[in-house]
């Protein structure tokens, strides 16, 4: 839960009532509250400042997750699959996007404009297998590209996973990571 916090909005909200504070105790010439408001209420608001600046929202999952999905889950997910849906789904900060540096490495992003972006995850079951989706916006870089990459995607990912590329629609590509189960 505490992923889902931004630490940028904590720090304004926090900063701002303790900088008012201070400032109010400066005027009333309450020492000890004016020393709180100025040296822990700016700070904290500035850091705020900071941490809004640099921060990348969670990614949405665009549809939920049904009950038997989550307990698929615990049972067939991949250390790289939990890694994934926990890094996507909460605050970053420093970022330009999420899975930047995974995607500059597999040849799908020469630049920040032309990089694919994560828009939506969900969780899914084909044929008794946990399966983590990742929905990429992608207009200007066609699927065929996609495709090509395909055996960067299963060394890239490692051991126990199978990826699947789907294009739903045009400038969409979805990266289906499959848990392989242990034989």
């Amino acid at each position: 839960m505490v992923r889902q916090i931004s630490l940028g909005t904590l720090g304004l909200v926090v900063g701002s009532f303790l900088s008012v504070v201070g400032f109010a105790a400066y005027f009333s010439e309450n020492a000890t509250l004016n020393l709180v408001g100025f040296f822990y209420g700016i700070p904290l608001l500035l850091g705020g400042l900071a941490l809004k600046a640099a921060e990348l929202k969670p990614v949405p999952f665009s549809k939920p997750t049904s009950s038997e999905v989550l307990a698929l889950r615990e049972k067939q997910a991949t250390a790289i699959q939990k890694q994934i849906r926990t890094d996507v789904t909460r605050y970053r900060y420093g970022q330009k996007a999420h899975l930047d540096s995974s995607l500059s490495y597999l040849g799908l992003a020469p630049s920040d404009e032309e990089r694919p972006v994560l828009q939506g995850v969900r969780e899914e079951e084909v044929n008794g297998t946990y399966v983590l989706v990742l929905e990429f916006d992608a207009p200007l870089i066609g699927f065929e590209v996609w495709q090509q990459k395909q055996e960067k995607f299963d060394r890239f990912f490692g051991s126990g996973l199978r990826v699947e590329l789907r294009q739903p629609e045009k400038e969409r590509v979805d990266l289906a990571l499959i848990a392989v189960p242990e034989s």
